[in-house]
């Protein structure tokens, strides 16, 4: 418990005080889907096998399992996949999701470092990825 306490402090020290720079292209659904893709094909998936199917770029990003949109600006807002036999590393892509308050990838087998590009998140509130086998290698602010 106390290297996940580490991490999730180190993480909210470093989105607290990065110097946050304006982006040249405006961020949209699109970009979430592409970021989540992403995170799909850095992972392999349990014997449930649900995001095979579900996570695909022929359907809607917030119907998908484990998204949540947010109801004004349509982005998502939380990636909540705890304990859905989830195996696999975190990819840069996730700190495209810029509408992104709560990410829950608690109890699954992610192992790496937790990517850089996390600090981007500005609305990032919340962040569980307890009992997986995650480091922060940060290199700068």
């Amino acid at each position: 418990m106390g290297r996940s306490c580490n991490i999730l402090f180190a993480l909210s020290v470093l989105i607290l005080l990065h110097d946050h720079t304006s982006l040249a292209i405006v961020p949209n659904i699109n970009t979430d889907k592409a970021a989540l893709l992403a995170l799909k094909s850095h992972i392999s998936f349990g014997p449930n096998n649900i995001f095979v199917a579900n996570w695909s770029s022929s359907s809607p990003v917030c119907s998908w399992i484990g998204i949540t949109c947010g109801s004004r600006h349509k982005r998502v807002t939380a990636l909540e996949i705890s304990s859905m036999q989830v195996h696999g590393t975190i990819p840069p892509h996730l700190g495209n999701l810029s509408f992104l308050v709560s990410l829950d990838i608690s109890n699954n087998t992610f192992h790496g470092d937790l990517p850089e590009e996390l600090v981007h998140l500005q609305r990032l509130k919340l962040i569980d990825v307890t009992s997986n086998n995650l480091s922060v290698a940060f290199h700068h602010f």
